[in-house]
């Protein structure tokens, strides 16, 4: 659903090339023009499949279109706007579900409504299949399965540095703006949106643990990196700590979870911190105004662009995970893969999540209702990535 948006169409080549043939793959919008352009420009394989239309503000024309299919994957964003119908569609009909969304309001909405309904069904309503969340869930995944599988405890104290090359697209800046507009009108959006466990699904049974800071001052690590607030920290962190409480807080009731972002070495990456620091919430804040929106919107990305070929080619992200265990000792996580992470990795991530719940059925968790990638895909999913050339470790390090 929203093949001929900027992503959609990505994960629809993705899934053209790597899906199995015998595979049935349609191609679903309002547009069944935009749609054939999308399927006319497809590898041999995705010039046959099939057009369906659907609208989100059409119910009659979701609950057709989960009805027809035992996986729906939706790129139509921002989700805030468009995502909560077709959620609700696929988990009244028991059709397993994934998506792209980095917006917590989104995520604790869809689960509030529709959790209950999709287990009863059977439904698996996987969100955050993309650059958000999946590396830094299935990374403190594995180190879950090392830590318990030597004996070492559980997880304390986990800290993830992302490094990346790439691009934005309109519908990542549209996102932004929807969260930063609501949360400007509604005081509860701002208190959840400072909750670290916003998206707990037992908010009361969360552990009093103290967690890192979403907007931490430059810092440097032990091999000489500057760091500074992560754009996706605030997001990823409450999934990490949902994926914990969604399986029983295996990883430990203890789990203190945070991430920044790698700027650099020396002066450089020194300016880059702070300007990061003190530019990420300055512009949140201003999408919120409409003298800067209007100037950044003459700048900005509009939705349905993105990236060339060229930056999505050339990117690549890394995130190094330092772990230490309630018994003392340390473990570091890797997960890594070329491509413009929020374009063509996330098109991998997003493909492979939609074929492990296609096709890995019986081989998942067995757990329905609204989920995470690491809860509900699990080490099927961290399998597929790394044949699709992705890095995904986990071992034992010294102090």
């Amino acid at each position: 659903m929203g093949a001929s948006g900027f992503v959609g169409a990505l994960v629809a080549e993705h899934l053209a090339r790597h899906a199995p043939r015998d595979l049935r793959v349609a191609l679903a919008g309002r547009s069944r023009e935009r749609l054939r352009h999308v399927r006319d420009g497809l590898p041999d394989a995705g010039r046959r499949w099939p057009l369906l239309t659907a609208d989100t503000g059409d119910d009659a024309s979701l609950r057709a279109l989960a009805r027809s299919a035992r996986v729906l994957v939706s790129t139509v964003g921002p989700y805030l706007r468009h995502g909560l119908p077709v959620v609700e569609a696929c988990a009244r009909a028991g059709t397993h579900y994934a998506d792209l969304t980095g917006e917590v309001p989104f995520v604790r909405q869809a689960a509030d409504a529709f959790d209950e309904v999709a287990r009863a069904t059977g439904a698996r309503i996987v969100h955050a299949c993309g650059y958000d969340a999946i590396p830094s869930d299935l990374a403190v995944l594995l180190l879950h399965r090392r830590v318990a599988a030597d004996g070492a405890g559980e997880l304390g104290h986990v800290r993830l540095v992302a490094s990346a090359r790439g691009g934005v697209s309109g519908g990542t800046v549209a996102s932004a703006r929807g969260i930063a507009d609501l949360a400007a009108r509604d005081p509860q959006v701002r208190r959840l949106l400072a909750d670290p466990f916003a998206l707990s699904p037992d908010r009361a049974a969360e552990p009093r643990t103290p967690q890192p800071t979403d907007t931490p001052l430059p810092g440097r690590t032990v091999d000489g990196r500057w760091v500074a607030v992560s754009p996706m920290g605030s997001f990823d962190t409450r999934v990490v700590r949902r994926s914990n409480a969604l399986q029983g807080w295996a990883y430990g009731r203890d789990l203190r979870y945070g991430e920044v972002a790698a700027t650099g070495r020396g002066t450089q990456g020194a300016l880059a911190a702070a300007a990061l620091t003190v530019g990420l919430p300055m512009a949140l804040a201003a999408l919120t105004l409409p003298p800067a929106r209007a100037l950044l919107d003459r700048v900005l990305p509009a939705p349905g662009t993105g990236p060339d070929e060229r930056t999505r080619r050339t990117g690549w992200f890394r995130m190094d995970v330092h772990a230490v265990t309630t018994t003392g000792r340390h473990y570091r996580a890797l997960a890594a893969g070329p491509g413009d992470p929020g374009y063509a990795a996330t098109a991998v991530m997003l493909g492979e999540s939609a074929l492990a719940l296609a096709l890995d059925t019986e081989r998942l968790p067995d757990r329905a209702g609204s989920l995470t990638p690491a809860a509900g895909l699990g080490d099927v999913l961290t399998e597929r990535l790394r044949t699709a050339g992705h890095t995904y470790e986990a071992a034992p390090r010294s102090a």
